[in-house]
């Protein structure tokens, strides 16, 4: 094996243990692991663990990971991460699934997944859109809530003609001053 065999451990929250995914990447062989800590949703890009790692690894690297799960939040975001891998001549191994792109098995599983997740993916819009449509036919809103009712909006604009401060209207009314701006600005249009 010519390249470096890299490991990545995740958890997703910061009361779990990391230890056993390190274990099993060392008994792998593994030396140089990379992991996260993460509470809540997260981005790849909150990941610092996972950004150094893919910065660091180059073509003939191998990854490691425990499970093909600890690479992302859903299957999609997982698909792109192998994907991704695959494009840049780095193998990936997962223990628990028996995935290793280095070999012709392993690669068609990857692709499956991902066309999988790619699928997912379609579906996921395919529902949004036809959610946004049934709403739109029923004349039910779309999208985020006003911050603002119709009523305190009107009240804001009799504040600021009686002189009263854009802060303490905005304090007033449970907004930002940004929100209050930007709303009065879109009713004055």
């Amino acid at each position: 094996m010519d390249g470096a065999l890299l490991g990545y451990a995740r958890v997703s929250t910061g009361h779990q243990s990391l230890d056993q995914q390190h274990d099993a990447l060392e008994a792998v062989g593994v030396t140089k692991v990379y992991d996260d800590k993460l509470t809540g949703t997260s981005t790849r890009e909150q990941r610092p663990g996972l950004a150094a790692l893919l910065d660091y690894a180059r073509e003939g690297d191998t990854i490691v990971v425990v499970g093909i799960d600890r690479l992302g939040r859903n299957a999609a975001e997982v698909m792109m991460t192998i994907r991704d891998l695959g494009e840049r001549g780095i193998v990936l191994r997962s223990l628990r699934e028996g995935i290793d792109t280095s070999n012709a098995t392993g690669r068609m599983i990857a692709g499956v997944l991902a066309s999988l997740a790619e699928l997912e993916l379609e579906l996921q819009r395919e529902r949004r859109a036809a959610s946004k449509s049934a709403r739109r036919a029923r004349g039910l809103p779309i999208g985020r809530p006003k911050a603002l009712t119709a009523q305190q909006v009107e009240m804001a604009e009799q504040l600021r003609s009686a002189g009263q401060p854009m802060p303490d209207i905005a304090a007033q009314l449970g907004v930002s001053r940004a929100t209050l701006y930007r709303t009065l600005a879109e009713g004055s249009e």
